[in-house]
């Protein structure tokens, strides 16, 4: 039996996703997966606030902006409206050094692995993935 995957992403992953950048070639093999893949609201605020940065700033051309958003749009992305347990976050909050997002994106996985073991956690921030892997998580 075939145990379906659901990858929770956040918005490091998620940019390398939409733009191409060094880690895009990795982040194919992940999007090419039959899985469901789960953006969090805050994933998704993140991931539109640093596309909108990098409009600003002229470090990506427009048309490459809207079709990074045509990208976020597309039916491959399961948004969820989730929250993190709140004695999660403070038990986390108390073993790892973590900004407020990241501890919220750490928090939330693991509050969804209690109901979805087959979870798999996909970040490109290095201090994320070490704080997940200690805290449990599988990565994808």
């Amino acid at each position: 039996m075939i145990v379906p995957r659901v990858l929770y992403w956040d918005a490091s992953a998620i940019v390398s996703a939409i733009v191409r950048d060094e880690r895009s070639d990795r982040v194919e093999d992940l999007v090419s997966r039959d899985a469901t893949h789960l953006v969090s609201s805050l994933a998704w605020a993140e991931t539109h606030a640093v596309v909108a940065r990098a409009e600003r700033d002229g470090r990506l051309a427009p048309v490459l902006c809207d079709a990074a958003r045509d990208a976020l749009n597309a039916p491959l992305w399961r948004r969820a409206n989730i929250a993190p347990d709140w004695n999660i976050v403070a038990n986390l909050a108390r073993s790892r050094a973590l900004r407020g997002a990241d501890l919220w994106h750490l928090a939330t996985a693991k509050t969804l692995l209690a109901d979805i073991p087959e979870l798999l956690f996909v970040s490109f921030d290095q201090r994320l993935v070490d704080a997940a892997t200690e805290a449990g998580l599988t990565l994808a």
